[in-house]
C-alpha cells in the first residue's frame, strides 16, 4: 500500500508531503495506482520547482518508495494551487481503487 501524509499548518497552510510504500495493485510495471500517484508527485515536485520561487528540501529513497516534500516557508499562492490540485488527484484515485492500495493521511502541526 502506498501512504500519502499531507501536513498542514493550524492556519491551514501546506508544509510538508510525504510519499511512502508500493501500492500493490499489480505486478510491477503493471500497477497503474503505483504509476498514477508517481506521475502525480514528480510532477508535483518539478511543478513547485520550475513555476515557483518557494524555497522546498526534497528527500527520496527509491528503494523504499519514499519520497518528501517540505517548505521552508509558507507555501506561495502558485505552489498552494499544485498542491490542492495534487491533493484532488490523490484523493480521486484513494476514492476509485480504495485505502487498500492508497491511503491518505492529513496532519495538522
Amino acid at each position: 500500500m502506498t501512504t500519502i501524509t499531507i501536513t498542514k499548518s493550524s492556519d491551514d497552510n501546506f508544509k510538508k508531503v510525504e510519499c511512502s510504500g508500493h501500492a500493490g495493485f499489480a505486478d510491477s510495471g503493471e500497477d497503474i495506482v503505483c504509476a498514477a500517484v508517481s506521475v502525480l508527485t514528480i510532477n508535483l515536485l518539478n511543478s513547485i520547482e520550475k513555476f515557483t520561487d518557494d524555497g522546498i528540501v526534497i528527500e527520496q529513497d527509491e528503494k523504499k518508495g519514499l519520497i518528501t516534500l517540505e517548505f521552508k516557508d509558507t507555501p506561495s499562492s502558485e505552489a498552494d494551487l499544485l498542491l490542492r490540485s495534487f491533493e484532488l488527484g490523490v484523493t480521486s484515485i484513494s476514492k476509485q481503487y480504495g485505502k487498500k492500495f492508497l491511503n491518505i493521511k492529513f496532519r495538522r502541526e
